[in-house]
C-alpha cells in the first residue's frame, strides 16, 4: 500500500496552560488537528500533491485517525519570551518534481524573520536539488528574482505563529505543520 499524500493544507495555533503538555494540547485545539493521531514525517512534499484550504483538508478526516504531518513547535514557560513556529513551503513548477517543507522555531524573534528563515530554507534545498544556484546571503528579493528567471519553483511562503509568554507561572507553546490528507 502507497501513502503518498494527494493533498496538504497548513494550519498553525497557540495554547497557554500551567503545564507544557496542557500548552501543547491547546495549541493542537488552537491548530485544529488535537483530535488526530499525529505522526511527524520529514519535509518533502510529495510530486502532485496539491495545496486545499485548511477547511477542506480538516474535514477529509476523522476523529482518531492517523495522520501525517510535518510540524513546527515552540515551548516556553519564561514570562515575556517571545517565541515561533514557521513551516517553509517551496514549491517546484514542475509538478511532477517533488518539493520541500521545512520546520523552523525560534526565541525572541519577530515572526516575519522566523517566516523568512523557514521559507529560505525551503527555497535553498528545493534550489540545490534543481541545480540552482542559490546564495543564502542575497536578500530575499534577490533569491525571488532567481527562481522567476529560472522558472523552476512556482512559490515559496511561510506559516508561521507566534506569541509572547502572558504570565510567569504558565507555559505557551506554538505550532505550524503541514497536514497530508492521504
Amino acid at each position: 500500500m502507497s501513502l503518498v499524500p494527494k493533498a496538504v493544507c497548513f494550519v498553525k495555533g497557540n495554547g497557554f496552560h500551567k503545564s507544557k503538555l496542557g500548552s501543547f494540547e491547546n495549541a493542537l485545539r488552537s491548530a485544529g488537528i488535537a483530535k488526530f493521531n499525529i505522526v511527524k514525517v520529514s519535509s518533502i512534499l510529495p510530486p502532485y500533491c496539491i495545496e486545499i484550504p485548511q477547511k477542506d483538508g480538516l474535514a477529509q478526516l476523522r476523529a482518531g485517525q492517523v495522520v501525517y504531518i510535518v510540524m513546527s513547535r515552540a515551548s516556553s514557560n519564561e514570562f515575556n519570551r517571545l517565541i515561533s513556529a514557521s513551516i517553509g513551503v517551496a514549491k517546484p513548477a514542475d509538478q511532477r518534481t517533488y518539493g520541500y517543507l521545512s520546520e523552523h522555531h525560534a526565541f525572541g524573534v519577530t515572526p516575519d524573520k522566523a517566516g523568512e528563515f523557514a521559507e529560505d530554507l525551503a527555497a535553498e534545498m528545493l534550489a540545490t536539488t534543481l541545480g540552482i544556484p542559490f546564495d543564502p546571503e542575497a536578500n530575499y528579493d534577490e533569491k525571488k528574482e532567481i527562481f522567476r528567471m529560472d522558472e523552476k519553483i512556482v512559490e515559496t511562503k511561510n506559516i508561521t505563529e507566534s506569541v509572547t509568554v502572558r504570565e510567569e507561572n504558565e507555559w505557551a507553546t506554538v505550532l505550524a505543520a503541514a497536514v497530508f490528507i492521504i
